[in-house]
């Protein structure tokens, strides 16, 4: 009987230890957008105060880079007068140096700081017009552009050549956010999450032992958020997606995108519906993706073919309504 009660008591505690994992959903409303994030893990988030963190951790991030936040880090860099040195915090200094990188791998299609242009064209948080510019507003723009006149200096200072200059970060803010969580549930012992904010998701781990699967949108104004034209495994990388069906305009019959050219000053023409950039970071992923917009097809493709760890997909539209694809060679399912 002794040995029965033992075995029992050993049995009992041995299924203490051994709880089975679950899949949790947590989502709400960060930068103007939504975010989803799906987790598995033995313990429920409440427990561990997971939303709380998450919460916060969203909160600051927005903080340092809103351009609706007259407080925040973007906008004190925005209105301090040129050649003078302002100090801002880890996260903008974080975010400022992947611009920087992004600004010289790209020469310069990825540009942090055409908000002047993207506000005459109507389509930024200060928009002067919803007429198309005349060329003499689209130069003056231009010449308050340009990320290389932005300078670092030591212990978290960025000191900018003109007055008139200004960054915008909604480019690579939300992939930065992704990676942020992530890394916030990886250090509360989540190892298997998918974390997606408007639409720049970051797989980590598993779901169960099987890669996580996510669907690229249809690049059309018609299709839901929910229609995918393409589908593919993530394990510990990260995908975002830049396209023109969303944010547009039509003047005279023709549609002019929000995605803007820093070297023309004018919404890019060059037929891409969108891309999709699979990398190891989602901040690199979304600037990049922004960035092979405005490069197209040929360029971006030649671009990706000598970056490391890098892979794309062009939805291209046809002259039919339709869509083609062109993938670098090492897109899943292309090889």
């Amino acid at each position: 009987m002794k040995k029965i009660a033992v075995l029992c008591c050993l049995m009992i505690f041995l299924c203490l230890g051994c709880a089975k994992n679950k899949t949790y959903y947590l989502s709400g409303n960060t930068m103007g957008t939504v975010y989803h994030i799906t987790l598995i893990s033995k313990s429920d988030p409440d427990s561990m105060d997971l939303s709380n963190k998450i919460t916060a951790r969203l909160e600051a991030i927005n903080h340092g880079m809103s351009l609706f936040d007259e407080k925040s880090e973007l906008s004190r860099f925005n209105a301090a007068p040129g050649q003078e040195p302002v100090c801002l915090d880890q996260d903008f200094m974080t975010v400022f140096q992947a611009g920087k990188e992004l600004y010289r791998v790209t020469g310069g299609a990825w540009d942090g700081s055409i908000g002047p242009l993207v506000n005459l064209w109507g389509f930024g948080h200060d928009a002067k017009s919803d007429h198309i510019p005349d060329e003499a507003d689209i130069r003056m723009a231009l010449a308050r552009t340009g990320f290389n006149k932005i300078d670092m200096t030591e212990g978290h200072c960025l000191i900018k050549q003109e007055d008139t200059m200004a960054l915008d970060f909604g480019s690579i803010a939300k992939g930065f956010a992704v990676d942020e969580i992530s890394a916030l549930l990886r250090a509360n012992g989540i190892r298997d999450s998918l974390v997606e904010i408007g639409g720049e998701v970051r797989a980590s781990g598993t779901k169960y032992g099987v890669n996580w699967t996510v669907g690229i949108n249809t690049p059309s104004p018609e299709a839901s958020v929910t229609q995918v034209i393409k589908a593919l495994e993530l394990h510990d990388r990260s995908i975002a997606t830049s396209g023109d069906y969303r944010n547009f305009r039509v003047e005279k019959g023709k549609q002019y995108t929000h995605v803007i050219d820093p070297a023309t000053g004018w919404p890019v023409t060059n037929q891409v519906a969108s891309v999709s950039v699979l990398a190891d970071s989602t901040v690199y992923a979304d600037g990049l993706a922004t960035a092979l917009m405005v490069m197209g097809e040929s360029k971006g493709l030649e671009l990706v073919r000598r970056l490391d760890k890098v892979e794309c997909l062009f939805i291209l539209k046809m002259e039919d309504g339709g869509f083609r694809q062109a993938a670098s060679s090492g897109w899943p399912n292309n090889r």
